[in-house]
C-alpha cells in the first residue's frame, strides 16, 4: 500500500503546476464586472500546465467554486449579524433551500453524461456557476440594505 501512497503524493506537484489564481475574478469584481467574472479564474487555471486533463479541469472548477463559496459564506455571515431576526431566519431558510436546489440542479446536469468522466466536470462547473450567482445575489441584496 505504501508504494501507492508515494505514487499519489509524487503526482500531486505535477498536477498542481497549472495553479489557481483568484486574481482574474478579484480584478473583474473590482471593475464591477458582476456575472461576467464567473469562470474567469477557472478558465485561466485550465490554460496552465497540467490543467488540461479532466482531473486538472475539475480542480480548477473546484478551486473557483471554493472561491465563490467563501464570498457567499462571508456575505451570509455579515447578513446574519446585521439583519433583523425575522429576515435573518428567512435568509437561513432560503440558503438551506438553495443548497438543495444547487445540488439537485448540478446532479441533473451531470446525469446527462451517465456517470462518465465528464459528469464530474459538469457537476463542478455547475456548482461553481450557481455558487457564484448566489454569492453575487446575496452581496447585491446586502448592498441594497446597506
Amino acid at each position: 500500500m505504501r508504494p501507492l501512497l508515494v505514487l499519489a503524493l509524487s503526482a500531486a506537484p505535477a498536477f498542481a503546476q497549472g495553479g489557481f489564481d483568484p486574481a482574474p475574478v478579484s480584478d473583474c469584481l473590482a471593475a464591477e464586472g458582476g456575472r461576467d467574472c464567473i469562470g474567469l479564474a477557472a478558465r485561466a487555471c485550465m490554460e496552465g500546465e497540467g490543467s488540461q486533463t479532466t482531473l486538472g479541469m475539475n480542480q480548477c472548477y473546484a478551486d473557483e467554486r471554493d472561491l465563490w463559496d467563501g464570498r457567499l459564506n462571508d456575505a451570509f455571515g455579515s447578513a446574519m449579524q446585521t439583519l433583523p431576526p425575522v429576515r435573518a431566519e428567512a435568509l437561513r431558510e432560503m440558503q438551506r433551500a438553495w443548497i438543495g436546489y444547487r445540488d439537485a440542479a448540478c446532479a441533473y446536469d451531470a446525469a446527462r453524461y451517465d456517470g462518465g468522466s465528464l459528469a464530474g466536470t459538469v457537476r463542478l462547473q455547475c456548482q461553481m456557476q450557481l455558487t457564484a450567482e448566489q454569492a453575487l445575489r446575496l452581496q447585491a441584496s446586502l448592498a441594497e440594505d446597506g
